[in-house]
């Protein structure tokens, strides 16, 4: 049992490392129209959060993207939220995909796109999870014990749980034995699942996506408490893009569930399609980052 938990750990390790490097050259090999290409590429930062090992399907998103906006698409995706935003922050990136919780503490920095719908709404949920047979129910069950947390950065897994437990009157720090982080989702299921971890903090999109698409991951777990309804994570520009390029990507964002094609590639993401949206979504994450004073993270 020990060296089958480190070789998960190892396999873990090595997935997370080779995250950081795939997904800037590959649209490389893109194919388009000779106008499209002499164009100046539109820098789409990911986090890492339902695209694992997606890079077909990235090929097909950036393709369908060039089309609708005429000019070349290129995904970065890094394995920590933070790497995204600091290259967001810096205008090395036109637009990412990131987190309710980056965005309200930047957001006097960055222009809210869009906001991806999910199950019917442009919301979600931070979803606490243990093993199947494991005897927990409660977070407070949980006190003494190893808990893993995705991203630092992440709301649904860092600062939703920690401001429960806070809210509970426990310190966060202290709570549990011990705390890791996994830098993604579905490496916290993965981890529950293996007997690596006896709790941890996840997505709601993420869990309900991979207990419909790849369920033998999720069913080793089962979630003890979900959190209230947030604001799904955005779609965000970066400081110096320009507000012509904004209203274009918005325009072809918002109707992609219209297009036929579009709507196929948001069903492979388990989206409905995007909506506008104001900052005042945003506004109970906010609240909670202002609550919650920053932990030992990296």
């Amino acid at each position: 049992m020990i060296q089958a938990r480190r070789d998960v750990l190892l396999a873990l390790g090595l997935f997370c490392a080779s995250r950081a490097i795939w997904c800037d050259n590959a649209q490389a090999d893109a194919p388009g129209d000779r106008d499209t290409a002499s164009k100046t590429a539109l820098r789409f930062g990911l986090t890492p959060v339902i695209l694992d090992d997606r890079i077909a399907f990235l090929r097909l998103w950036a393709n369908w993207l060039e089309q609708q906006l005429n000019r070349p698409v290129v995904f970065v995706q890094r394995s920590r939220y933070r790497e995204i935003m600091d290259l967001l922050l810096r205008d090395r990136l036109d637009l990412a995909w990131i987190c309710g919780y980056p965005y309200v503490q930047h957001q006097q920095a960055l222009s809210l796109i869009a906001v991806p719908k999910f199950q019917g709404q442009p919301l979600y949920q931070s979803y606490i999870i243990v093993a199947t047979e494991s005897p927990f129910e409660s977070l407070s069950d949980l006190q003494g014990r190893l808990f893993a947390w995705s991203d630092p950065d992440s709301n649904s897994g860092y600062l939703y749980p920690r401001f429960a437990l806070m809210a509970q009157g426990h310190d966060p720090d202290h709570f549990f034995r011990r705390t890791f982080f996994t830098w993604g989702h579905r490496h916290c299921i993965e981890a529950v699942a293996a007997g690596l971890a006896d709790g941890a903090a996840v997505d709601s999109y993420v869990w309900e996506t991979l207990a419909l698409r790849n369920p033998e991951l999720t069913q080793g777990t089962r979630i003890i408490l979900r959190s209230p309804l947030f604001g799904f994570p955005p779609l965000v520009g970066a400081p110096g893009l320009a507000d012509t390029d904004l209203q274009t990507i918005r325009r072809v964002l918002l109707a992609q569930e219209a297009n036929q094609t579009g709507n196929r590639l948001l069903g492979e993401l388990s989206l409905d399609g995007f909506v506008a949206a104001q900052p005042s979504l945003f506004r109970e994450i906010a609240r909670m980052a202002e609550t919650v004073r920053p932990g030992s993270a990296p």
